[in-house]
């Protein structure tokens, strides 16, 4: 007899299946020049985020496996705890340079960065306003707080207004949550009106820069500069940059800081490397957005924001049909569908990457025209 825990698992299960919003999955294989094996099928992968190709540079490779082999694979406990590792410190002195901010903390994912980070500086007295479409892990942050928390709509700097206008003074902290380039769309926050507005209201603007690092990051930078190590950089980790007293507030106070492990010495040394290249190549930097508008040059698109081009379908169903197909092309482009992005509006993501020929992205451009 099923345990009234499996029939809720197995109910639960058959409504995502027909509405084709069950996840599974895939077991896939990563290569050099953006490539993936499924299925004992050779595919060019345009699902990654590895936006510069990074996590499959040798120098990358070589840095993370001197490490390891210097270090051990793991960090063994809290830093807090076990103490701060060398590379550590040094990954977060480089990181906070590169944003042009006092210092940094590195955490063990973007995740758990934002679920850290929002109830570390806001709590019941206070508001929170949180772009429309921005990522899970903000939201989470968000609602953690126990602080107020308001929506405006996407990328809408005058709604924004309205809501600090009404709704500011009757707390007694402020933050405005927002990407700088969103995950799903690709495009990119109108910063300069948003960082306006914060200053005139002192509100504190927390950015998610996990799409943009290395790529599309140009401009002015927020009182807190959020970002990963998993996409540009190619390694794992998450990371927050702002001044020296905030990020020792958080070391004391950020529950997803202080009770997790650290993170292991060789993804450090990777990102660690990663960065200097991603500072010292700027052709690499160029090349995913120049690919992404050769794209959407190619297809009547408009002209991409970023690495990060959406090719809206509608129907989750429909989304999957159409991914399926351009595997069987030899392209793999996932679907994306609720709730990870509004009902109606499943898609095709199509990351790009340093690591991709222009032959790539001109085959997918056909095969995508044919198939649509």
């Amino acid at each position: 007899m099923s345990s009234s825990l499996e029939t809720f698992a197995r109910t639960k299960l058959a409504s995502l299946e027909a509405g084709s919003l069950r996840r599974r999955l895939v077991p896939t294989t990563r290569g050099a020049q953006a490539s993936a094996t499924r299925g004992g099928r050779s595919l060019v992968s345009f699902s990654c985020n590895d936006y510069l190709g990074l996590s499959q540079d040798p120098r990358v490779i070589a840095a993370a496996q001197e490490a390891a082999a210097a270090y051990g694979a793991g960090a063994g406990g809290s830093r807090l705890v076990t103490g701060s590792h060398p590379l550590l410190s040094a990954l977060e002195e480089r990181l906070a340079r590169h944003k042009g901010k006092e210092a940094a903390l590195v955490f063990g994912s973007g995740y758990l960065a934002n679920l850290g980070i929002v109830p570390a500086l806001a709590g019941p007295r206070d508001l929170v306003l949180v772009d429309a479409l921005a990522h899970s892990c903000l939201w989470a942050g968000a609602r953690a707080s126990g602080a107020t928390v308001a929506t405006f709509r996407h990328n809408d700097a005058a709604d924004l207004a309205r809501l600090l206008a009404e709704q500011r003074a009757g707390h007694a902290h402020a933050m405005i949550l927002t990407e700088r380039v969103f995950s799903m769309d690709g495009d990119v926050a109108p910063l300069a009106d948003i960082l306006a507005l914060a200053e005139a209201h002192d509100a504190w603007t927390l950015v998610d820069d996990a799409h943009g690092l290395g790529v599309v990051e140009a401009g002015r930078r927020a009182p807190l500069e959020m970002g990963t190590l998993s996409k540009s950089l190619g390694s794992y980790g998450g990371y927050l940059c702002a001044d020296r007293a905030v990020i020792d507030l958080l070391t004391s106070r950020a529950r997803s800081f202080v009770y997790t492990t650290g993170l292991p010495p060789a993804s450090a040394a990777a990102a660690l490397e990663a960065l200097t290249i991603l500072e010292a190549e700027p052709e690499r930097r160029a090349r995913p957005l120049m690919l992404a508008r050769r794209f959407t040059a190619r297809l009547g698109l408009p002209e991409a924001e970023s690495a990060v081009v959406p090719v809206l379908v509608g129907e989750a169903e429909a989304a999957l049909a159409l991914s399926a197909a351009l595997e069987e092309r030899g392209f793999l482009v996932v679907a994306i569908r609720p709730p990870t992005v509004p009902a109606g509006t499943a898609r095709l993501r199509v990351a790009f990457s340093a690591a991709h020929s222009e032959a790539q992205v001109d085959g997918l451009a056909e095969a995508v025209a044919a198939l649509r």
